[in-house]
């Protein structure tokens, strides 16, 4: 059931801005009838997560120090795809750089929005399968390790919350859903 939108913008001012977000303060009317202020982050890509599955089995995850969270993560292949590229091409030519892997099957099955309380932040899930190994290039901010294992196994990563990116999370349970693991 979809609910009309009970909030009202008086105001809106982009305070921050590079390449990748805009940051927005505006003043509001909330729900309630009173006047507020709220954040937003307006990302200038989609995100897009691949679950790379091979006939074994096993998924391909990439590992990366994080910046913003000052530790490692381990996740699937993802990046930004521009917003007037298509998510299929993103995630083919995310899933080369990042792994050296070229997939014959595509299947993109989710759509998600990431923190939809502070960022517009909309991210496309695909199923990359009947896989090929190639030579991986890696953009020059990326140091990444290479894992592969069983999807089993990383399913149970999730639930030990030893992987916490929120596209790695749903795309590992959406798939092992898919495929009865």
């Amino acid at each position: 059931m979809e609910a009309e939108n009970n909030w009202k913008t008086l105001t809106s001012k982009t305070v921050y801005e590079n390449p990748w977000i805009e940051i927005q303060h505006r003043e509001v009317i909330n729900p309630a009838g009173n006047e507020g202020i709220y954040g937003v982050v307006k990302f200038k890509n989609k995100a897009i997560g691949i679950v790379p599955l091979d006939a074994d089995g096993n998924i391909y995850m990439v590992g990366q120090y994080r910046y913003p969270l000052h530790e490692y993560s381990w996740e699937i292949p993802e990046g930004g795809g521009p917003m007037g590229e298509d998510t299929l091409d993103t995630a083919k030519r995310e899933l080369k750089e990042e792994t050296g892997l070229v997939a014959e099957t595509w299947t993109r099955f989710a759509r998600i929005h990431t923190s939809n309380s502070a960022t517009d932040e909309e991210g496309f899930l695909f199923l990359a399968e009947g896989l090929s190994q190639y030579e991986q290039e890696p953009e020059d901010t990326e140091d990444l390790r290479i894992r592969k294992l069983p999807l089993a196994e990383a399913v149970d990563m999730v639930m030990r919350s030893e992987i916490t990116d929120a596209l790695s999370v749903a795309g590992i349970l959406m798939v092992a859903r898919l495929k009865g693991v």
